[in-house]
């Protein structure tokens, strides 16, 4: 019976209302408690893009207002609490972060777990088979904001990451995925190469990256039902999940650097799948 949208390829090398605004200048307010900050225009506008709101929004002092009154006018509309604070207030809570003069605070991105992604896979609700990002030992929070904005611009499903050796879901991410953090589901497994049998058995084929394999990006078939794992820039995979995975992959490199970035490849790959699924 087919699974997960189709099954494994059996040839996988074929080509609250608003408060008053003016409030008195803080000099070091309290930050809310059990919510997570999340700055910078573009991840903050997203909350609301997404319908998902935050609960207080403090703006920069001075012209801010006027150069973010979008935001501004969208707080107001959805009556999260706005205040005025200095720029060091939000310095502090960017921790030497671009805020841009804005830092929202939400509820916590929270991720889903190992047994709500194998409830999805084998109830798969989408037309197009199943595409996700498997990221193993990724512990920089740039790459991995980066890698979850590439993961949604490419309409992949979702990005797996294990509990450990992986980077947290912080504001930082969150600002660098530019709202993808919200749209993209993401899940945490405990045991990472476990997870991946258990997605193969759904009918998933799994392609890892690693510099030394013989077989090209290229050169795979990527129509079907398919996950991409990529190791950490410098260590690669590890070898658990080098061998859980069913193929090892490589990017032709034409110049002098032996490797990319994570997010790039990550990027690179996930368009791959794009351009063969078109």
């Amino acid at each position: 019976m087919s699974r997960a949208g189709s099954s494994r390829p059996r040839n996988p090398s074929r080509g609250a209302r608003h408060k008053s605004f003016k409030n008195p200048p803080s000099t070091g307010a309290a930050r809310p408690n059990g919510l997570d900050a999340v700055f910078g225009m573009h991840a903050v506008e997203a909350l609301f893009n997404q319908d998902a709101a935050p609960r207080e929004l403090w703006v920069q002092e001075g012209q801010a207002e006027t150069r973010l009154s979008t935001l501004v006018d969208k707080a107001r509309d959805a009556g999260t609490h706005l205040t005025h604070h200095p720029r060091d207030v939000l310095d502090e809570i960017a921790q030497g972060g671009a805020h841009q003069g804005v830092v929202a605070f939400c509820t916590p991105l929270m991720a889903h777990s190992e047994e709500e992604l194998m409830l999805r896979l084998n109830g798969w609700p989408h037309p197009e088979p199943p595409l996700l990002l498997i990221l193993d030992g990724v512990t920089d929070v740039h790459n991995l904001g980066a890698c979850l904005r590439s993961a949604d611009a490419a309409g992949a499903h979702g990005v797996i990451l294990p509990k450990d050796k992986s980077a947290p879901l912080n504001a930082v991410v969150r600002k660098v995925a530019s709202g993808a953090a919200e749209s993209v589901p993401v899940y945490q497994v405990t045991n990472l190469a476990r997870a991946m049998a258990r997605l193969k058995e759904a009918g998933v084929w799994l392609s890892g990256t690693a510099g030394e394999a013989e077989t090209s990006l290229f050169d795979i078939d990527l129509t079907g039902s398919c996950g991409l794992v990529m190791g950490a820039e410098g260590k690669g995979l590890r070898r658990l999940t080098r061998e859980a995975c069913d193929t090892l992959i490589t990017l032709p490199m034409a110049g002098s650097v032996s490797s990319l970035n994570v997010s790039v490849a990550a990027g690179i790959c996930l368009y791959e799948v794009v351009r063969q699924r078109r």
